[in-house]
């Protein structure tokens, strides 16, 4: 066993002590110092950062929610519901309350119908969103699914079935060119509207009215201010600052009127236009073929909208506002009113009507409509019978530059200004136009052709309608209107919408006007008129032009009969009218494509708008009811 050894020195247990004591000390000082740290950390966030984390804290315990407005109710002119609101359920998700996202969807696809379309559109929402914000997933979600949904409920944290107002159209397609429809906001959308403004709300206009006057529908938001709990849930609503209801509109449209014309035109591919020409307000806009826009309120799959875009007659094409057509004889008043105010021609001149016409050194024949012609013809029964010889001879002495300059005063080749998107402007060709769009000359079987509505014109049913208004109401041209009053939230009666004037079209002589309509008196009334079977039994007087526009170039040598042709190679059918012919009341344009004769095919359709609108005495004035529906 080993010894220590003798010479080996005691332990010092005074230094041990102050070794002890200064490590001691050290310690003390390095507490001591974390303990300040820590005081004065305390102390500068009480103090100094107190509002900021309060603030924080705040954002955590309450959250502000956005409030969409309810969206303004569509009427017609007599208080009838044309866009309504109607109750309806959503689901929304939070995408940071959810956790997993894509299990979570997965879950709701097995327990409720979800498409690719819903996924792919929820996702594009999302990526908008802010994380803490509310996304629509799906829309209009059935009672089976809704009851589904609640008993499974607490299997989804940040997922919930939501009540909302779904638009809903009740007459469907009968005036979806009119109306339009609202669809799902999409980034497009948000760079033409303030985003502050649309915050909670999904929906926009899309097309027509509910596109034209969404800042009169759409409202102010709302906002409340709730408390949560820390899952998210509300606890209680601390602050609400309503939303303000969207503005009702009345339209000037009346869906008697419409209903007629739209059952009128049946299965035929067309247009029908109705202008009260007293102050250009639209009766009655209708285009076949059309479109349920319920399909689009809640988002239509990919496949059904692709169906639509497929259909050769085009549905989602406005032909009231946008289709191009020749006018065919329907111009010939306007052309004849040309002559008479221009001094080309007098109100008893004669020309002689022999089946063709020849211009001066040209062997190439323009045909009448009728073999052998009409004889010796003045204005009146050149309209009556629609001759075509007759206006070729004015339409040349005119020339193409004066007849383009007095047309455009009744609004051919010019937009009308009505109060919806996409109104094409025609086309009411000149010697410059043809320059600049061909870089080519005028030549002067151009002129004849376009005396009778024929080659370069282009117009609209709308342009038609409206320019025909002009005629009749001693030459005040209307910016034609769909909307005819608004009613706020806070307004006890509506608030009538006053019509605006384009143009005032100078008259040299009331004479050369009142030849014009005597003539388009007598294609209804008149012993030769080529539209006289719609006036049996009306009760009323009639007045209207009727007209043709070939689809394709025929042969001067060759004569088709349309029912041998192809229906796509038919002529567009026009027609013309107004009534009473004492105090016109109502201007209607009738086109009905490929419909062959504008007297047999777009007269009859002409006639029961007018009847629709004029039949009944009480139809005649808008009831006073109408401003408080």
């Amino acid at each position: 066993m080993a010894r220590l050894p003798l010479n080996r020195p005691l332990k010092d247990q005074q230094e041990e002590l102050l070794l002890f004591r200064r490590r001691a000390r050290i310690g003390y000082l390095i507490i001591v110092l974390f303990v300040l740290a820590l005081a004065g950390r305390y102390l500068w966030l009480q103090l100094w950062q107190h509002e900021q984390f309060v603030t924080r804290s705040e954002s955590n315990r309450v959250q502000v929610r956005s409030i969409a407005p309810n969206r303004g109710v569509i009427y017609d002119r007599r208080g009838r519901v044309i866009a309504a609101n109607e109750p309806a359920w959503r689901l929304e998700l939070i995408p940071e309350n959810t956790g997993d996202l894509q299990a979570t969807l997965a879950a709701l696809g097995e327990l409720l119908t979800l498409s690719d379309d819903d996924l792919a559109r929820f996702e594009r929402a999302r990526r908008r969103a802010r994380s803490f914000e509310r996304v629509p997933l799906r829309f209009d979600l059935s009672e089976r699914e809704i009851s589904r949904f609640a008993v499974n409920k607490h299997r989804f944290e940040g997922v919930d079935a939501v009540p909302y107002l779904s638009r809903h159209y009740p007459y469907a397609d009968a005036l979806t060119h009119v109306l339009g429809y609202v669809g799902r906001l999409d980034a497009r959308d948000l760079r033409r509207v303030d985003k502050n403004a649309y915050r909670g709300t999904t929906h926009i206009g899309k097309s027509g009215v509910e596109r034209a006057h969404e800042q009169l529908l759409h409202g102010q938001a709302g906002v409340e201010r709730v408390e949560t709990n820390a899952r998210g849930r509300t606890v209680r609503v601390l602050e609400r600052q309503d939303p303000v209801h969207g503005t009702d509109l009345i339209l000037s449209i009346d869906l008697a009127v419409q209903q007629a014309a739209w059952d009128a035109l049946g299965d035929r591919a067309g247009s029908v236009v109705a202008i009260d020409p007293r102050d250009g307000a639209v009766l009655a806009l209708v285009s076949k073929p059309s479109f349920d826009p319920n399909l689009f309120v809640h988002g239509i799959s990919q496949a059904a909208y692709q169906a639509i875009l497929e259909q050769p007659q085009r549905p989602l094409v406005n032909r009231s506002i946008a289709g191009g057509y020749e006018p065919g004889s329907t111009l010939k008043p306007f052309v004849g009113l040309a002559g008479l105010e221009l001094g080309v021609m007098q109100r008893d001149q004669r020309i002689f009507s022999g089946g063709q016409y020849f211009l001066p050194n040209y062997d190439r024949p323009y045909r009448d409509w009728k073999a052998g012609g009409h004889g010796s013809v003045d204005l009146a029964r050149a309209l009556e019978e629609s001759v075509n010889t007759y206006f070729y001879q004015l339409a040349l002495d005119l020339g193409i530059d004066r007849m383009h300059d007095y047309l455009e005063q009744f609004g051919f080749g010019l937009p009308t200004g009505i109060d919806l998107p996409g109104e094409s402007s025609g086309l009411l060709p000149s010697r410059d136009w043809k320059r600049g769009r061909f870089n080519q000359p005028w030549y002067p079987g151009e002129t004849v052709i376009a005396g009778i509505g024929q080659g370069f014109n282009v117009v609209t049913p709308l342009q038609l309608a409206n320019a025909q208004a002009a005629l009749i109401n001693g030459g005040r041209r209307w910016q034609p209107n769909v909307l005819f009053a608004t009613k706020g939230p806070a307004d006890e009666t509506a608030q009538r919408q006053q019509s605006a004037l384009s143009a005032e079209i100078p008259i040299a002589d009331p004479r050369n006007w009142e030849v014009v309509l005597d003539g388009m008196h007598r294609v209804v009334n008149g012993r030769r008129g080529t539209a006289q079977e719609i006036a049996q039994g009306a009760g009323y007087q009639i007045a209207g032009k009727t007209g043709t526009a070939q689809v394709f170039t025929q042969d001067q040598s060759q004569d088709y009969a349309q029912e041998e042709l192809a229906e796509s190679l038919r002529n567009h059918a026009l027609f013309i009218a107004y009534a009473p012919y004492e105090q016109p009341r109502i201007s209607v344009a009738v086109v009905v494509d490929h419909g062959g004769a504008g007297s047999t095919v777009a007269a009859p359709i002409a006639r029961a708008t007018l009847d629709a609108w004029l039949a009944q005495e009480q139809l005649a004035q808008p009831p006073a009811e109408v401003l408080s529906p």
